[in-house]
């Protein structure tokens, strides 16, 4: 007599996609398709769940601020600074502005076709009081549309001076509070990487730096320390911790600069000395690391089509006159600024006065 198998175990349950993702009550689920998070078919998307959770750790540190400064029915203004796909933004008009009824976020952002992708995703969805804007951080704060004071100003991995950038916009627009994840830094790295050799011979200190990976870390640090300065300086409490485990990203610094209104004068005399040296340009890092800021705008304009040069009225032989600067610190880079200035003159993007 045939024995019957016995039946194969019934396969465990999928576990809640909602209770997985750790997801709010009446958090929209086709933005989470939208946005790739979920698949087609309301599964996870394993590769977008460690992005969504740096966005919800974010959020648990917005959402206090976004309900304190939008007490007695203020419209609470949030501008996105790099923004890319606009995770955060989408996220946090999902679980905050959308039923408030009220306030606005801005995205900003480079990448055209990124831009036009969150601006059809916004209307789809019926997120009116969302806008993305297709420029830099830089020229945002220029803007004359924008509004003239925003409440909260997030830069989540921007890219290397787009963090500056971004706490620039936030100084200029009276930001009550910025929310700071920095991406890659590379000026002050580089500079650290010339005259290794040299900084070898005279301080074992120099050894801290001395693996590529140790100079760009803390090439990285020193960044933002002199960020916290700077933001302390200008009467902002700063505070500084780990935004998720370092698993989910190693770009993993939060930081949260509340503005008070006491300017911390140890901080800005600390400050100060460091810039001074900067200026003076005395040390070859200090003259390096001076020829890395004066270039970074041409390459900024040779890649937009010399957008803030022409909006400004600036024409070559100013910018030529800013290169000799730059070839002093680092005859390399003044080369590549050479190069940079007659190409743009020649593709008409820079007005030269010189014909």
């Amino acid at each position: 007599m045939k024995k019957n198998k016995p039946a194969k175990p019934a396969a465990p349950a999928q576990q809640d996609v909602a209770a997985q993702l750790g997801l709010r009550p009446g958090q929209n689920l086709e933005l989470l398709k939208a946005l790739h998070i979920l698949t087609r078919e309301g599964k996870l998307n394993q590769d977008s769940r460690r992005k969504l959770k740096q966005v919800y750790h974010l959020y648990q540190f917005i959402a206090p601020l976004l309900e304190e400064l939008s007490a007695n029915d203020h419209p609470v203004t949030l501008a996105d600074h790099g923004a890319g796909k606009s995770y955060l933004g989408f996220i946090l008009y999902d679980l905050f502005f959308k039923n408030l009824g009220r306030g606005s976020i801005y995205g900003i952002e480079t990448r055209a076709p990124l831009v036009q992708a969150s601006q059809q995703l916004a209307a789809d969805l019926g997120f009116d009081r969302m806008q993305f804007l297709n420029m830099s951080v830089a020229e945002s704060t220029q803007a004359d549309f924008m509004p003239a004071q925003f409440d909260i100003v997030t830069a989540l991995h921007a890219c290397d001076t787009a963090t500056d950038d971004a706490i620039a916009f936030g100084l200029e627009k009276h930001a009550q509070a910025l929310v700071l994840v920095p991406c890659c830094q590379a000026e002050l790295a580089a500079a650290m990487r010339q005259n290794k050799a040299l900084h070898l011979a005279r301080t074992p200190l120099a050894e801290l730096w001395r693996h590529p990976i140790h100079t760009r870390e803390i090439g990285s640090h020193l960044t933002n320390v002199l960020r916290c300065l700077y933001l302390e300086a200008c009467g902002y409490q700063v505070t500084v911790t780990e935004l998720v485990g370092w698993e989910h990203s190693m770009k993993n610094e939060l930081i949260l600069a509340r503005y008070t209104g006491q300017k911390k004068r140890s901080a800005a005399e600390r400050l100060r000395a460091a810039w001074d040296e900067y200026e003076a340009s005395e040390t070859p890092e200090a003259r390096f690391a001076l020829s890395l800021d004066r270039l970074m705008p041409m390459i900024h304009n040779s890649l937009t089509e010399g957008r803030a040069w022409q909006a400004n009225g600036v024409t070559a032989d100013k910018v030529r006159h800013r290169a000799e600067s730059i070839s002093r610190g680092a005859p390399a880079l003044g080369a590549l600024a050479g190069k940079l200035i007659a190409s743009s003159v020649a593709a008409g993007f820079l007005a030269d006065p010189k014909g």
